[in-house]
């Protein structure tokens, strides 16, 4: 008797159009983007000759901005370096480890991991950008170790959908926690923000903007989930299947984490023996803990006690409690800082880029182009856009809404609209700018262990397909909000 014929093969089925657009953008990116360092450079020659142009700058006063501008960011260079570095310790540290690897198990197959992981960035960049950035990191890195034939490529990109979508509408938001914070703004662009009514008083009171009228609306709140929702439908379609998949073993990825714990040698010196105790962990962490509590009870809310020093603190002081010994925690350093050198070579670029377009007014020609051709249905879509554009050479949404609030809430006040919803429409163009600049991407394309020109395929994928929804969001829902809050 024969033996039965073998089981018919099922060929791969057909990517649809998305998906097709997203593999061919991600093999262009692969071939032809180089490194995020050449974006800070060409960047700096586009600026430059707007600055010369447009700007009508001499070319003696565009290169002193562009000098004075260089060693701006090195405060916000070391912040970003340590959100990195602590928030990569307290992630490789053995409890938080077995917690992300049981959330790994949850997805089964290629299409729901790479979902899994977006929905998971998108959902914790609400709470906060950093944690949701390098938590999503860590957890792409554990799901690409449990579930067998996950295209890598999708998975890493996935990391960077929170900050590419809704971390601005959350609880860091930095536009929204300007406008509701006093001491953020100088007085003046709170004047502007006041207004003036008929009878002579103030529109909005002492120029302050809660969060119940940015981030907390129910117009805001309803973007974030349309957005969650869309992405992820999207991330679902583009996924690629069948011999299309690149794992990380065919990248050459190793993606084996070092042994949670190293044998501790005999001390042989008094100084060995005290790198071995916790308790000098102990001290920092009550030390630490202690400042960290009274900076909660002495502030308004939760989200005016996040900044980038008190997250920075909160993850460091993690890392002393998780890793209990000096020993264990500079291990955990030394592992963890160089996924930093990104950043210590192209934020001072991105400083003189700052510069050059806040001293040359560049920023304000293009907003008073905007406000000229607005209408109060167009404006907040024409705000969206120009945040979206701007963001691309200075990705730094705090720093660029101290200079721009005044123009943007101006022209809200002369085409009367929502002041509230002016500043959640800044934040949501901001975060699209997150998916074409590679600037962001740096704290974990270390920790991926991939290039920008790896994963832009599919941040411009979603990007093309998302810029539409977003501009009819802020369209549509603006025009339910009354002027001027």
């Amino acid at each position: 008797m024969s033996p039965p014929p073998p089981p018919p093969q099922l060929a791969d089925p057909q990517p649809g159009r998305l998906a097709r657009f997203a593999q061919r953008a991600t093999a262009l990116s692969e071939r032809y983007l180089p490194d995020a360092f050449l974006f800070a450079l060409l960047g700096t020659v586009l600026v430059l000759c707007a600055a010369l142009t447009v700007g009508g700058a001499t070319p003696a006063a565009a290169v002193r901005s562009w000098g004075d501008g260089f060693w701006s960011l090195i405060p916000f260079t070391l912040q970003m370096a340590m959100i990195v570095i602590s928030g990569t310790v307290v992630a490789t540290a053995p409890p938080v480890r077995r917690a992300i690897d049981r959330l790994a198990c949850i997805p089964q197959g290629n299409r729901s991991a790479t979902v899994f992981v977006a929905v998971a960035s998108m959902t914790s960049s609400w709470f906060n950008w950093g944690f949701g950035l390098l938590f999503s990191a860590v957890l792409a890195r554990a799901v690409a170790r449990r579930v067998a034939g996950v295209d890598y490529r999708t998975l890493a990109a996935t990391t960077l959908l929170g900050l590419g979508t809704v971390w601005a509408q959350g609880l860091s938001g930095s536009a929204a926690l300007q406008v509701a914070t006093p001491g953020l703004l100088a007085p003046a662009t709170r004047t502007i923000i006041a207004g003036r009514a008929a009878a002579g008083g103030e529109l909005v009171p002492g120029g302050m903007i809660p969060l119940t009228h940015t981030i907390f609306l129910w117009q805001s709140f309803l973007a974030v989930a349309i957005e969650i929702v869309f992405v992820a439908a999207v991330i679902w379609f583009i996924t690629p299947t069948g011999a299309a998949v690149r794992t990380a073993a065919d990248l050459g990825i190793d993606l084996r984490e070092p042994e949670a714990d190293v044998p501790v040698q005999q001390a042989r010196t008094p100084g060995e023996w005290l790198e071995h105790q916790p308790w000098p962990n102990l001290l920092v962490v009550v030390l630490a803990g202690g400042y960290l509590l009274q900076t909660l009870l002495s502030a308004k809310s939760l989200a005016a006690s996040i900044t980038l020093n008190t997250l920075n603190l909160f993850f460091l002081t993690l890392g002393f409690a998780l890793h209990r010994t000096p020993a264990r925690l500079m291990r955990a350093f030394a592992a963890a800082t160089p996924g930093i050198w990104g950043f210590l070579l192209q934020f001072p670029f991105y400083g003189g880029i700052a510069a050059l377009i806040t001293d040359t007014h560049l920023n304000a020609q293009i907003a008073a182009l905007f406000t000229r051709i607005a209408t109060p249905l167009t404006y907040p879509a024409l705000v969206a856009a120009y945040s979206a554009v701007l963001g691309v050479f200075v990705p730094s949404g705090g720093s660029k809404w101290v200079i721009e609030a005044p123009y943007v809430l101006q022209a809200a006040h002369d085409l009367h609209v929502h002041l509230g919803w002016m500043v959640a429409v800044y934040d949501l163009g901001e975060a699209l700018a997150n998916l074409v600049q590679p600037f962001w991407m740096l704290p974990v394309l270390a920790l991926l262990q991939l290039r920008a020109r790896d994963i832009m395929g599919v941040t411009w994928t979603v990007f093309v397909v998302l810029v539409p929804v977003v501009l009819v969001l802020v369209t549509v829902l603006g025009a339910t909000l009354p002027y001027p809050l």
